[in-house]
């Protein structure tokens, strides 16, 4: 179980890499970039609030994961 976890791991880390590329790719810089106001509200929202939260949120639990830290030897 702790294998599958650590792989788990790799997998959420390589998630929250994909996530932050087409966030910033995708969502974040056109929206910015396009000239109109909704789109660069929308733009700064998935930029500066949303894309942390869901980058730094899988970034942790991969990390943790991939660490050992939810296995049941370090309870």
């Amino acid at each position: 179980m702790d294998a599958i976890k650590k792989i788990l791991g790799i997998i959420w880390l390589a998630l929250a890499a994909l996530v932050a590329y087409l966030g910033l790719t995708v969502l974040g810089i056109p929206k910015i970039t396009s000239g109109k106001q909704e789109d660069l509200v929308f733009g700064i929202i998935i930029v500066f609030i949303l894309m942390p939260i869901v980058v730094g949120g899988l970034g942790v639990f991969g990390f943790y994961a991939l660490k050992g830290e939810y296995s049941a030897k370090n309870k």
